[in-house]
């Protein structure tokens, strides 16, 4: 059993544990509210990119013709963007989201390319001898579209190059403050889900839009689908962040409550033993004195 002053030290050291954790909480509180006003903000733009998309791809009656949109014949090597954080202390956010591309790489049954966004994610690669191609570290707390453009560059000139065949996105959507939701998306080549296709055609039926490109097709596709798959990284990179704060303040609030609760029981069993203690010197001390009335 512990004595009074082993269990008096485990006591000070869990009360400055619990001070630590209730700060980390309090930092990332702070955090998550930017980070979910930035991520909820910036899916109306992204939804609004994907609509002009799948617009283009439902009624331009010529057909879409662009590298980044062209289906390769045979997937040989893919190639996944994972975002992770760089800093831990975020409960299971990093395992989970990892976890989910390994299995999506395991499932897919072919060569497998890594990207990735943020040092856990890396290290846990790395330990299980996957190829990490790129590695982008040290993002900032509140970043920019400039910030995932190089990272939308690497993807795209292997895709362009033919070294990659498809390139999917993994991260950590934002639901609510205590829901994440690892997914998948694919990011190249770009093409609309068919079913939102065929959901605007039967919406609007035979009254077809005409688009009008200028000065011509090419170049209008040339500039706004390297813009497309940034914004689409963008707000990947953005609700990545919100799920990492919020991972990371709930797993904070639970660790300050858990020591909170071992003080507890720690100060119980000090009070125990040192009532024990003051039991045992008082029986010691009756002992003594009997003992010494005996004699007289």
């Amino acid at each position: 059993m512990a004595t009074a002053r082993e269990l008096r030290r485990r006591i000070r050291s869990i009360k400055n544990i619990a001070k630590v954790t209730g700060a980390l909480e309090a930092v990332s509180a702070s955090k998550v509210r930017r980070a979910q006003s930035q991520a909820l903000a910036s899916r109306a733009y992204t939804e609004a990119a994907y609509d002009v998309l799948r617009d283009l791809a439902a009624f331009h009656t010529e057909g879409l013709d662009h590298p980044l949109l062209n289906e390769r014949p045979e997937r040989r090597r893919i190639m996944i963007i994972l975002f992770t954080s760089d800093r831990g202390l975020a409960g299971p956010y990093n395992v989970n989201v990892t976890r989910h591309a390994i299995r999506f790489a395991e499932e897919s049954g072919v060569e497998v390319r890594y990207i990735t966004v943020g040092r856990k994610g890396r290290d846990i690669l790395l330990r299980r001898g996957d190829y990490v191609e790129a590695e982008f570290t040290g993002l900032p707390g509140t970043p920019s579209v400039m910030d995932v453009a190089p990272v939308n560059q690497a993807a795209v000139n292997d895709f362009l190059t033919g070294e990659v065949d498809e390139v999917n996105l993994v991260y950590t959507k934002f639901v609510n403050t205590l829901q994440q939701v690892p997914v998948v998306e694919r990011l190249l080549p770009l093409r609309p889900r068919p079913e939102d296709v065929e959901q605007v055609q039967e919406e609007i039926g035979d009254l077809r839009p005409v688009f009008s490109f200028e000065p011509n097709a090419e170049a209008v596709l040339e500039e706004i689908l390297p813009r497309f798959t940034e914004v689409l990284l963008y707000q990947a990179l953005l609700e990545a962040l919100a799920s990492e704060h919020s991972a990371r303040m709930v797993a904070m609030r639970n660790a300050t409550e858990n020591a909170n609760a071992l003080v507890e029981e720690l100060t119980l069993r000090f009070n125990k033993a040192r009532q024990l203690a003051i039991t045992s010197e008082m029986l010691d001390i009756v002992g003594g004195a009997e003992a010494l009335r005996q004699k007289l």
